[in-house]
């Protein structure tokens, strides 16, 4: 369990440095850098599945017209994402990605209540309260509904929704939607390059370097996140996972000069409270749970 838990510590912490990443892409469009990272992440997990002896099995399995629609919604869902979230660390708006990614587990909570049917205990419910106190607040506090992080986390939720019924693993579904938006992703690529407005080969060395390394950016901690979830118990998942939004939150501030005025913080509070209560019942609820267990 303990190798378990550093994988996932590695996975979250990769995924909070991700602004220092796209920060140094800053000179290059998001559309360019979402369809680079799409483009060489297919290409990464292609050679992973190969080398693993899989691709027989993946190729097999993808056929299915069932896995092609499941994966087709996800692909969607995942570009929107990966393109609001690059987009949004390049405008300096890291601080409000971060709130998507605190407030997602929330919203996934209130999906599972609408959408599958699923029955909150009275401290989920409280904690969900919280959470829209906290975002309402905000919204006043922006001026404006804060969509940056209302994007990432509802289509991030969505999108694990949509996995919740899909059969490939990690990888192999990863590879699949890439693979979906492989095509789009090569034509625009051509198309900014014949054109004259491509980044790359025309920026020099490191900006190639550094799109090429996007589908090493995305594929490591995805396989360190993967290595996790089959060594760790759920709840140890659910509690790591907000290592990601905390470092982003604190690079948005202290590295990248954003603002996080008291009337902002006081809305992050309510978030950061809801999710407290949402953690702490999680734990109590888990063990409670496993004391029974032994009893019978």
């Amino acid at each position: 369990m303990t190798r378990g838990i550093w994988y996932a510590v590695a996975a979250y912490v990769s995924w909070g440095l991700f602004p220092i990443y796209w920060k140094l892409l800053a000179h290059v469009p998001a559309t360019q850098l979402i369809s680079h990272r799409i483009v060489w992440s297919f290409v990464l997990l292609v050679i992973v599945i190969a080398l693993s002896r899989q691709f027989g099995a993946f190729r097999s399995a993808v056929l299915a017209p069932k896995v092609l629609r499941i994966y087709s919604i996800a692909a969607v869902l995942v570009s929107v994402n990966w393109l609001t979230y690059v987009w949004a660390v390049n405008a300096g708006h890291i601080v409000e990605t971060s709130l998507g990614y605190f407030i997602n587990p929330l919203i996934s909570i209130v999906f599972g209540v609408i959408l599958l049917g699923e029955r909150l205990r009275p401290w989920q419910w409280c904690a969900v309260a919280l959470a829209a106190s906290g975002v309402i607040y905000l919204t006043f506090d922006y001026g404006r509904l804060p969509w940056i992080a209302l994007t990432l986390a509802v289509t991030f939720a969505l999108y694990g929704l949509v996995k919740k019924t899909a059969p490939l693993g990690s990888v192999h579904g990863l590879a699949f939607e890439t693979g979906l938006l492989l095509i789009p992703a090569l034509a625009y690529l051509v198309f900014v390059q014949t054109s004259g407005s491509g980044a790359f080969l025309q920026s020099g060395l490191r900006t190639d370097g550094l799109l090429v390394g996007a589908g090493i950016a995305t594929t490591v901690p995805l396989l360190l996140f993967a290595s996790a979830a089959r060594r760790i118990p759920l709840i140890w998942v659910g509690i790591l996972q907000y290592i990601a939004p905390t470092i982003q939150l604190l690079l948005g501030v202290f590295v990248f000069g954003e603002t996080l005025s008291l009337h902002r913080l006081a809305g992050f509070g309510l978030v950061w409270a809801a999710l407290a209560i949402f953690a702490i019942g999680g734990i109590l609820t888990n063990r409670a749970t496993s004391a029974s267990a032994e009893l019978t």
